[in-house]
Order: C-alpha cells, then sequence, then structure tokens
C-alpha cells in the first residue's frame, strides 16, 4: 500500500479512540502524541508536525461538539479534516476547453519522468480523450525509444528523433506535428535535470517559452522525502509550475515527507504514481488519500476504477456488485479474479472499502498471479453445480477435483479456504461495520447501469 505503514499507524490512534470509554484531555493529548510519531516515522517535517498535532488538539479541547454526534466521531472528524488540509487542496485538469491542451513534464534526473508521462497519456486515453507525446530528451541515451516503446504499448504516438538535436526546436515541431492529428492533449517530457545544473534549468525556461504550454507538469520522486521542497521550489523559479505529480509513492517511509513538504510550496498535487504499471496513477484527492490512510476506505476512487476496467472489459455490473457485497460463487471468482486484478491487486482493492483494508493481515489478500492460473485449472475441473454451490465440495469431491487439475487435495483446498475467505472477509463490511462516512450498500446502488 501507499504510505502503509504510516496508514496503520494512523488508523491504531484512532482506533485507541474508539476503544475509549471517555474522551477526555488526556485522551485527546495521547491521540495527538500518536499522530505526531507516526507522521515524523513517515519523515514529515518536524515543525509541519508539530504545527497540525497543535491544531487538532485545540480544535478537540475547544470546539462545542453537533449536537447529536458522539465526542468520539467528531474529533476522528477533527483529524480527518486537520490531514486532509494539510496535504492541500484539490486541483482538477480539464481537457473540456480549447483544444488541444500542452502539458510539459519537468523534474530531477530518475524521478520517473517518462513513465509518468505515459501513464498520464495511458490516463486520459482511458477516459476518451485523443493524446499525442513528444520526446525531448535529448541528453539521456535510449530516451525516444523507451518513450516510443511505452507509446506502442497504450497505443499512443510519439514523436521524437533517436538521433537527439534540439531539445527546443524537437519540443516545437513535436507539438505542430502531433497537431495535424487533432489531439485533446500534448504531452512533452523532457530531460531531466537538477537544480543546481544551470544549463538545464535555463533550457527549460526556453521550452516553455517557446511552445507556451497549458500546463507544466513537475514529477518529484517520494523517496527524496523532505528534499522534495527545495526541489519543488527550484523548478517553481525556473517556470510556472501548475502542477505535481509524485512518483514512486508505493513502498517508501519517506513518502509523507515528500507529500508534504510538495504541498508546502503552494503548487497542487494532481497525481499520485502507485507503482510500476502504467494504469497505477491516481488523481490524488487528499480527502480521498486520507480517508484510505485512516481506514475509513476510499469507495469513489474504487468505483471509478471498476467503471474505467468495465469499459474496456466484458465485465457484469451484477457480478461486480455480488462479489462487493460478499454474495459470490466460485464462478464469480473464475470469471472476476482477473476483472478485479485489471484493477488491481486484491490488497489495494479491500483498502478502499470502509474497515476492512487495515484490518486484513497481508498473507490473507495476496493472491499472486500464479496462485490466480492454478485456481483457474482447478475450477475447470470443478462441475457447474460445484461452481454455483461451493459448499458441497467435500472429501470426495475435492479428490476427484485434485485428479482432474493434476493437483493436489491440499491445493483444492487452499482455493476453497481462499474463496470462503474472500467471501466472508467481503461480506463483513455490509453487516453494519461500515463508518458513517461512507455507506457502501447505498453508493452501490447508486453505480449507473452498464458501467
Amino acid at each position: 500500500m501507499v504510505l502503509e505503514n504510516l496508514g496503520r499507524s494512523l488508523h491504531s490512534a484512532l482506533k485507541k479512540i474508539t476503544r475509549s470509554a471517555h474522551i477526555d484531555e488526556e485522551a485527546i493529548k495521547s491521540l495527538a502524541k500518536d499522530i505526531q510519531q507516526a507522521l515524523l516515522q513517515a519523515d514529515v517535517n518536524v515543525q509541519l508536525v508539530m504545527d497540525l498535532t497543535k491544531r487538532i488538539e485545540e480544535r478537540a479541547l475547544k470546539e462545542k461538539v453537533p449536537s447529536g454526534v458522539p465526542r468520539k466521531e467528531h474529533l476522528i472528524r477533527i483529524v480527518y479534516e486537520e490531514l486532509s488540509d494539510f496535504l492541500g487542496e484539490s486541483a482538477e485538469i480539464s481537457l473540456e476547453e480549447e483544444k488541444p491542451k500542452v502539458m510539459l513534464l519537468v523534474g530531477l534526473q530518475g524521478s520517473g519522468k517518462t513513465t509518468s508521462t505515459a501513464k498520464l497519456a495511458s490516463y486520459f486515453q482511458k477516459r476518451g480523450y485523443m493524446v499525442g507525446m513528444v520526446c525531448a530528451d535529448t541528453y539521456r541515451p535510449g530516451a525516444y525509444e523507451q518513450l516510443k516503446q511505452l507509446g506502442d504499448q497504450i497505443g499512443v504516438p510519439v514523436f521524437g528523433d533517436p538521433d537527439g538535436g534540439d531539445a527546443v526546436r524537437l519540443s516545437a515541431k513535436g507539438v505542430e506535428v502531433l497537431k495535424e492529428e487533432d489531439p485533446d492533449l500534448i504531452l512533452i517530457d523532457t530531460a531531466g535535470r537538477h537544480r543546481q545544473e544551470k544549463a538545464l534549468m535555463e533550457e527549460v525556461e526556453r521550452i516553455a517559452q517557446r511552445i507556451n504550454p497549458d500546463e507544466v507538469v513537475l514529477t518529484v520522486d517520494a523517496t527524496l522525502g523532505q528534499q522534495a521542497k527545495p526541489q519543488a521550489s527550484a523548478f517553481q523559479e525556473a517556470t510556472d509550475i501548475g502542477s505535481i505529480f509524485i512518483t514512486k509513492l508505493d513502498g517508501t517511509a519517506k513518502g509523507g515527507g515528500a507529500l508534504s513538504a510538495v504541498a508546502a510550496t503552494g503548487a497542487p498535487i494532481k497525481f499520485i504514481g502507485t507503482g510500476e504499471k502504467l494504469d497505477e496513477i491516481e488523481k490524488f484527492a487528499p480527502e480521498r488519500f486520507v480517508s484510505r490512510l485512516l481506514g475509513m476506505g476510499d469507495i469513489e476512487t474504487l468505483i471509478e476504477k471498476i467503471k474505467e476496467t468495465s469499459k474496456s472489459t466484458k465485465a457484469k455490473p451484477e457480478d461486480m456488485k455480488a462479489i462487493m457485497t460478499g454474495k459470490l460463487t466460485l464462478r464469480n471468482v473464475y470469471e472476476q479474479l482477473e476483472q478485479f486484478s485489471s484493477i488491481g491487486p486484491l490488497k489495494k482493492i479491500l483498502q478502499m472499502i470502509p474497515g476492512v483494508g487495515m484490518s486484513i493481515p497481508d498473507d490473507q489478500i495476496e493472491i499472486g498471479k500464479e496462485k490466480l492460473e492454478l485456481y483457474k485449472v482447478i475450477m475447470d475441473s470443478m462441475t457447474e453445480e460445484e461452481l454455483d454451490s461451493p459448499k458441497i465440495i467435500k472429501s470426495s469431491r475435492i479428490k476427484r477435483i485434485a485428479k482432474g487439475s493434476a493437483t493436489s487435495e491440499s491445493e483444492v483446498k487452499e482455493l476453497l479456504e481462499q474463496y470462503e475467505r474472500m467471501r466472508k472477509i467481503i461480506k463483513s463490511f455490509t453487516r453494519g461495520r461500515l463508518p458513517k462516512t461512507g455507506d457502501l450498500g447505498k453508493l452501490l446502488k447508486q453505480m449507473p447501469k452498464g458501467y
């Protein structure tokens, strides 16, 4: 998970509050201390942490609790609001006005800029927009070939020169050529640079002056932690940064530092990279992000992912709803496990469901590709009745299925155990365990037909 340790620490801090018999000054101060510790461990700046927890403590002690709202819920709401504000405001990239929009991507060497360019291209293409990419990186060997390969992978045209050349001229020429295809969006990938490399920073300025982009996107490596702030500030001085794309946010202890440091510059974070694959990109919404960190889920993002994936597959809305409400059969599992895998790993999906993700041990929800293939082979040896009614699969049937699939009885039992575990886990949160911040049942009913 993105910032998994931070999420678990924050979730644990709130759990203490929900289990407390009485919320007094001591409990509030203890919560503030736990939040401080969690954020400091995530490499967030000390002063920023102290200021944040001071605001939480002051509000919790001084604010009047609204009528009819339990004090525990009010305190959790304060934490949620303050953390959301701490990470900046939501900001949109709109392509609905005059086209094409031109976006210039800049950033440090190794910040994941080329992959981020392709991720953005894929993100907008999946939403029905026509996209083109320009390689203006004339310094890194193989830069054009890498972007071209990514472009071919997602079906997006790429303009560039394998032999390099003048980056300013290439940028202008690329925009001119791609405009002939009448795109909605043109993305320009530039060479990585360091804030102390004056010549390269000046080149960014010249490119921006020449093509006059609608938006300059700064890619920032999350592993930089608090050092992200001086880098972001240096690029702001060179050109007008319109938005920030935080990359490599998965699996880094410094991610909290990078997010908070960049947010402190005032430039809006619009996208985050949550993995290496091209579809592992999310529009950054502080409220949703914090909701997931606190274990409150992120149903909106999950529904968006389901909609997006369903457009490119023959997914059945009723089957997806059955899985999400725990009413699934092995036939559903067979048909939909791959559908889920295209949305993302099961672990990431469950973390978007209120009250579920943080409470499940990792080893209980990780299903790798090899396991998925093994399970499919086993299910191919089952009868129609067994797929629809897994409860009838007892000892004699397990032996027959194992023999027919050339697997072991223990592997068949493992599949059945995984199925039962998934069914119970997903069903459990529909039995009144959802926080008031999000009623999954209502949200599912609101999902448009045929999404």
